[in-house]
């Protein structure tokens, strides 16, 4: 969903909740916050309406918010609000139906995220054509993904000045406004430059734009645009599932920790603010040892 759409739609809310139930500043404030998390669920899955939310994605949504490290009251907060909101939005005539229950609670799957095996992730960053403007253009932008673990909305907002090619790093402005240093590998810096010497300035018609990835009108890539190219690279490569940029940042920490890397230090380069958030990952990685374990170890083997 569009960002203006977004907050056009809440502020009518927000309306409703001053006016009709007389709740304080505070009390809306909270209701809206609990609500935001939503709209970046909406937008990582393209679902541009209200009226496109099923059962099944609500389900999805609320697994999503404990793989981003809320816990379980804090979910059941949110799960209430929705109710509220999605009830209003019936009444005024944005959703047909309402996909929540009218009571108790929906139950949720404690899913992990999703990742790509190495062999996987190295035919997604082969796929874009490496020779043509755009094949390059993209080539780069998937290096980056995972190389840097890079959120869509931090790689889309890059500008020219946050690039230190000769050291690897590029200045990632995260949530809250954070800033942080981002490491890139030789394979990524050279994607990199290949596309800042050559695909850029064809791409650049103003002359004037500081933004790193352009579009073929020589503006600011969108989020949007970078999920459509990322889930049509991964078809093409005939991996299998719903691929999106944030399944490039899951792989980036799988492959990190499988590696031997610290949890601390890929929370840092993650840029989560809560340990919990960057947790999940130590599951993936026992599950992966389990799996090794179970298929090589002599005393393992199931016999047959």
């Amino acid at each position: 969903m569009k960002t203006e759409i977004w907050y056009k739609k809440i502020g009518t809310f927000k309306t409703y909740l001053k006016g009709e139930r007389a709740l304080s500043s505070l009390t809306i404030r909270n209701y809206i916050n609990d609500l935001a998390p939503l709209h970046q669920f909406m937008s990582d899955n393209q679902i541009l309406k209200f009226n496109e939310l099923s059962k099944n994605n609500l389900r999805e949504y609320l697994s999503w918010l404990l793989t981003k490290g809320y816990v379980r009251p804090s979910v059941a907060r949110k799960l209430s609000v929705l109710r509220i909101f999605l009830k209003w939005a019936k009444t005024v005539g944005e959703i047909k139906s309402n996909p929540l229950p009218k009571y108790g609670s929906m139950k949720t799957e404690s899913r992990l995220p999703k990742f790509l095996s190495y062999k996987e992730t190295n035919k997604l960053l082969n796929a874009p054509k490496n020779s043509n403007v755009f094949g390059i253009r993209d080539k780069a932008i998937l290096e980056i993904l995972y190389s840097g673990g890079l959120r869509v909305s931090e790689l889309t907002n890059l500008n020219i000045s946050n690039i230190r090619l000769n050291s690897g790093e590029i200045k990632v402005i995260g949530k809250g406004r954070k800033e942080r240093m981002v490491l890139i590998g030789s394979k990524s810096q050279i994607a990199l430059k290949h596309y800042l010497d050559y695909s850029r300035p064809i791409l650049n018609k103003s002359q004037d734009t500081n933004a790193l990835f352009l579009n073929k009108y020589g503006g600011r890539l969108t989020q949007r645009s970078v999920q459509q190219k990322v889930r049509n690279y991964s078809i093409s490569s005939s991996i299998t599932g719903d691929i999106h940029p944030h399944t490039l940042r899951h792989s980036f920490a799988t492959h990190l920790l499988e590696g031997g890397a610290d949890l601390r230090v890929v929370q840092e380069l993650l840029g989560h603010s809560n340990p919990s958030t960057t947790q999940i990952y130590t599951h993936i990685t026992s599950d992966q040892a389990r799996k090794v374990y179970l298929n090589s170890h002599p005393r393992a083997k199931s016999k047959n």
